[in-house]
């Protein structure tokens, strides 16, 4: 079975390059046309913290992969969460009634894709492993992290079992009848990271600062509070655990503490020290993923009565960074502080 990645940059660069290495067809794709030249030159090259390999595997453009006319069965959709659309539109002349498109990648899109495709058509995705693009052809690796895959209505299809066998090749993929769960729980750890990405300073420096915690928490449980009223109960990964963070009312701070710190010992030791949100922000200079993570969030929130205040503020901030009137200091994140300590007073 041929394998179509579609954005061959971090995370679908590192699944593609670990599974071509192990005999997996697989064909990239990426509107980069000097990544896709560099690949088909001398193949993806994936610096990781054990070893650092080359893998060839053949890479087209959009256009080019049109042009090739050859019907895609299996797509993996590894573009940033505000190109998902597009990336669907590239390639859905090649798609037949067979096809299916799994959606790795930060976000909740899935909907878009399902509401595009099917949701027949469509397979969720949860994946944690940090990897950055650091120029054609070559990609930083931070390690192996969770990566669950789910149908949309919580069955085990012998497609899904047969993708999760081939995944292996990259790493210990899982099967999860709640994918959802996952999706929800990455959304609230994206809180986080945002925060983390208002200071120039690493992920762990940041979740280490006591003074901020009941901030970086409160921030954590209004996404939290969404998913609540979406009926999804949030799950855990990777010394990540949303059910210590929220509900509110049933928070012990001692063992969150303990909790916090293993995180932070994770976040230290992984060769990525700081997030894709704080690097597309201080050296890609572009705009992040926040128009498509967080806030449709707070859109959902307010279709519920919720107020979100730290969430939205937080927006705004990585808004003002994007485009250059904020400059990444400790004092955005304790402006933030300074509202929630205003809201606790209400």
């Amino acid at each position: 079975m041929e394998i179509t990645i579609v954005g061959a940059g971090a995370i679908g660069g590192v699944i593609g390059a670990h599974l071509a290495a192990k005999g997996e067809q697989i064909v990239l794709c990426d509107i980069a046309e000097n990544h896709v030249n560099k690949i088909n030159e001398s193949g993806l090259t994936i610096e990781g913290p054990e070893e650092t390999f080359t893998a060839k595997c053949p890479s087209f453009t959009p256009e080019q992969l049109r042009k090739r006319g050859k019907p895609i069965e299996t797509v993996l959709i590894c573009v940033k969460a505000q190109h998902t659309k597009d990336a669907v539109d590239e390639i859905f002349p090649l798609l037949s009634e067979e096809s299916f498109i799994v959606s790795v990648q930060n976000g909740l899109c899935e909907k878009q894709i399902a509401s595009m495709v099917g949701r027949e058509r469509t397979i969720g995705c949860f994946v944690n492993f940090s990897a950055d693009y650091l120029e054609p052809g070559r990609i930083l690796y931070g390690g192996v992290a969770s990566l669950y895959i789910g149908e949309l209505n919580s069955k085990v299809t012998p497609r899904l079992n047969d993708l999760h066998h081939r995944l292996q090749a990259w790493g210990p993929a899982q099967i999860t009848d709640n994918i959802w769960g996952f999706l929800w729980g990455k959304m609230s750890y994206a809180g986080l990271l945002y925060a983390t990405a208002l200071a120039d300073e690493t992920m762990a420096a940041v979740v280490r600062k006591q003074d901020l915690r009941e901030t970086l928490m409160e921030l954590c449980s209004e996404i939290l509070e969404v998913a609540e009223k979406e009926g999804v109960t949030p799950l855990g990964f990777d010394d990540w655990e949303p059910e210590l963070v929220y509900p509110r009312e049933s928070r012990n701070r001692e063992v969150l503490d303990v909790q916090l710190e293993k995180l932070s010992v994770r976040m230290a030791a992984n060769k990525k020290t700081k997030s894709g949100i704080w690097r597309d922000l201080a050296v890609r200079k572009r705009k992040t993923e926040i128009d498509a993570q967080l806030v449709p969030i707070v859109e959902i929130g307010n279709q519920c009565g919720l107020e979100m205040p730290l969430t939205n503020a937080l927006i705004q901030q990585i808004k003002e960074l994007e485009t250059g009137v904020r400059q990444m200091n400790w004092e955005n994140l304790y402006e933030l502080k300074k509202l929630y300590e205003r809201v606790q007073q209400r």
